[in-house]
């Protein structure tokens, strides 16, 4: 019969190697951790509790998002409930990226603490417009199911927005959506204006895949002539501009 003194040691030994094979597991088992379908990372260093990747793509209702470099630390606890809990920053060129997120499988994300730079004719890559200037988002916390928000409170800011039109690009102004939603509520948003001749200023509604705009924009000196020719398409002129009023799903 084995002492009982020598079991406890071996119990022991084993669990502190077990520690040491867990405090310095390799970055790339992050891989295993993340949903596939969701997260794409490449270019692992580091360990899975602290780490980089040197490439990173996040899935978005559009398509891919790409947000280059990333760090991270993960909190291990939190593979015990199956919620990877991170703390992720990305860097890439003039975009960034910095939240805690929690991972909760599928395309079901909570986000706290969001703050994120993106050009805004990155846009284009996710709709048919041609945008020019910087995104900025801030975003208290932001709760995502199947890759759409059903809670969250925050600021979209749209800086120095140009509209890059067939004949060339044409500076409109600076912009704010300022968000929220409740759960089991759509998300609302106002947009204000910040800087600019062209003012924009109204509503969007947004719950599930379904949305609604109601948003006016106008210029006392009057609206470009080449502004004017595209907002007619899907807008009906007001005093000095134009009101897009639109609803439907995507």
């Amino acid at each position: 019969m084995i002492p009982k003194s020598r079991t406890l040691r071996a119990l022991a030994l084993a669990l502190l190697l077990l520690g040491c094979l867990l405090a310095t597991a390799p970055a790339r088992l992050l891989g295993l951790v993340l949903p596939s379908d969701m997260v794409i990372m490449q270019g692992f260093s580091g360990t899975l509790w602290q780490g980089t990747a040197s490439r990173c793509l996040v899935r978005t209702p559009g398509g891919f998002l790409h947000l280059g470099a990333v760090k991270w630390r993960l909190q291990p606890w939190s593979l015990i409930r199956f919620a990877p809990r991170i703390s992720l920053d990305s860097d890439w060129g003039s975009q960034s990226l910095n939240t805690e997120l929690v991972l909760r499988g599928g395309q079901d994300v909570d986000l706290a603490a969001l703050e994120a730079t993106i050009p805004a004719d990155l846009l284009s890559q996710f709709a048919p417009v041609e945008l020019a200037g910087v995104l900025q988002v801030q975003a208290e916390y932001l709760v995502l199911r199947g890759g759409l928000p059903v809670e969250g409170k925050g600021r979209l800011v749209w800086l120095n927005g140009a509209w890059n039109s067939p004949s060339g690009p044409l500076p409109l102004g600076s912009y704010a959506l300022d968000f929220a939603q409740a759960p089991d509520a759509a998300l609302q948003g106002q947009v204000l204006t910040l800087a600019g001749e062209v003012t924009a200023q109204g509503s969007v509604q947004l719950q599930g895949r379904s949305y609604g705009i109601d948003i006016t924009v106008q210029n006392e000196a009057g609206l470009d002539g080449r502004l004017q020719q595209a907002l007619s398409l899907v807008a009906r002129p007001v005093e000095n501009g134009y009101r897009l009023k639109l609803s439907g799903d995507f």
